[in-house]
């Protein structure tokens, strides 16, 4: 059997998924076992923003969307040019760093 037919896997994306969801902040909080990515969404005016997605993942697993982001960004800007990180007045900022507790 041909090893590259045999290490594939078939990915399904139904409709409801497909269609995304927006976010333009993302908080991300960690522990020694996982990793935890919150997509939120903001919108102008409004006092409250709310968590649109969570993603939880294994430290190892972090690490890999890290390298995928960044090679995905390098390629990005090699076809369509440099990304300009300056903020917009008023735009959320990401948010990175050990869980933060509420009482």
């Amino acid at each position: 059997m041909d090893n590259n037919t045999e290490n594939q896997i078939s990915i399904e994306l139904t409709e409801d998924i497909a269609s995304g969801i927006y976010s333009n902040l993302a908080i991300i909080t960690h522990s020694n076992a996982e990793f935890v990515c919150d997509f939120v969404q903001m919108l102008p005016g409004m006092p409250k923003a709310q968590v649109k997605s969570r993603v939880i993942m294994t430290p190892q697993n972090a690490k890999r969307l890290m390298r995928a982001l960044i090679d995905n960004v390098q390629k990005y800007e090699q076809q369509l040019g440099v990304i300009n990180e300056e903020d917009a007045p008023g735009a959320p900022t990401m948010k990175f760093g050990p869980p933060t507790t509420q009482a």
